[in-house]
């Protein structure tokens, strides 16, 4: 399955159905007078957060979506048949955005959740509506409201707790693959991954969900690499991971390009909590570990943590550290014999 996280759509409402100009004739009834019916409702456009969807693939192969018309009023007093609404069935994180991709119209959180997008038309009334003392025979009638069409933009962010940055070849897919049953691709060669993978991952009997997204480069916040696509991936998370290579000879250098894109990027991204650690420590032995440990505390002024993700050296004692950061609502308390679970498009 395509990940997509954003899409262009088309909606329209039902316009309302004609009323009915229409007379009773019946044998033996001289004056039967008006009996045109109103008009249906046109149809309502709705959107919904639903289970068991994770990407908006669907709506690449659809984009229009038209809800049908109220029918008009008939004779005998009879109203017309109300429009069938449509449902946009969204992922869970879908935010609705105007035509200007600027304006947000809905953030569609939690399942079940549901937002009106277009109302349809109000049905016209019938002659038998305009009968009155002095206008006994009214040979008038409203014709339906017309429906409302707009121009949407559906963009997903993923629900995650943890959100992992680092530069490409980090280790975050590593780490991602060590701590849940997720299978993201890795290589040694950077930009392996081009998607958000999400995994479950368990500490202590509770069980949080981790977002790794494609690694930023400097200038991502103007377009360079992947840019910024995914950074909306991790605005709704409790916690960052900060993952600095400690094979690559400049981990400080490393570390202060990820926090500058995170703070171009903007919002409250940069101002979420922050576990930085060390990774690969595998490959360097222990005066090295101390000493790139040092140096990257001396220049950040935070505490960096030590971790392997290939020996999974220290996992345990960062999944600590992100458990604490994590609200008790926002876990799950994990049931004996349950594996974690893994999502990936």
């Amino acid at each position: 399955m395509k990940f997509l996280d954003l899409a262009k759509v088309y909606i329209r409402s039902g316009g309302g159905g004609g009323g009915c100009v229409s007379f009773r004739r019946e044998k033996y009834i001289e004056y039967g007078g008006p009996d045109g019916g109103d008009g249906g409702n046109g149809g309502y456009v709705w959107a919904e957060a639903v289970e068991g969807l994770n990407t908006l693939i669907d709506f690449r192969y659809q984009q229009h979506f038209f809800a049908k018309n109220g029918q008009p009023g008939m004779g005998q007093q009879r109203t017309g048949k109300s429009g069938d609404d449509i449902i946009l069935r969204v992922p869970v994180g879908t935010e609705i955005l105007d035509e200007d991709q600027e304006t947000l119209i809905a953030d569609l959180t939690e399942v079940g959740q549901r937002v009106l997008l277009a109302k349809g038309g109000n049905g016209g009334f019938g002659n038998l509506h305009f009968k009155s003392a002095t206008n006994q025979a009214p040979r008038r009638a409203n014709p339906g409201l017309a429906g409302v069409e707009r121009t949407l933009w559906l963009r997903l962010k993923l629900i995650a707790d943890v959100g992992l940055l680092g530069l490409p070849n980090a280790g975050k897919s590593t780490f991602l693959s060590a701590t849940s049953n997720a299978r993201p691709k890795i290589a040694d060669y950077p930009f392996t991954t081009l998607h958000p993978n999400l995994g479950v991952v368990g500490v202590d009997n509770v069980e949080f969900v981790v977002a790794d997204i494609p690694g930023l480069i400097e200038g991502a916040s103007e377009g360079r690499g992947l840019g910024d696509l995914f950074l909306g991936h991790v605005e709704r998370c409790a916690v960052l991971l900060h993952l600095v290579d400690g094979t690559s000879g400049t981990p400080i250098e490393d570390h202060q390009t990820i926090v500058k894109e995170i703070e171009a990027y903007g919002g409250f991204l940069a101002e979420k909590p922050r576990v930085t650690v060390l990774n690969k420590i595998d490959t360097l032995d222990a005066e090295e570990r101390e000493f790139i440990k040092d140096e990257l505390e001396a220049a950040t002024g935070t505490k960096v943590m030590l971790m392997s993700g290939v020996s999974k050296e220290g996992v345990t004692d960062v999944l600590r550290a992100l458990r604490q950061q994590i609200d008790d609502n926002r876990l799950r308390q994990k049931k004996l014999g349950e594996e974690p679970e893994d999502w990936r498009p």
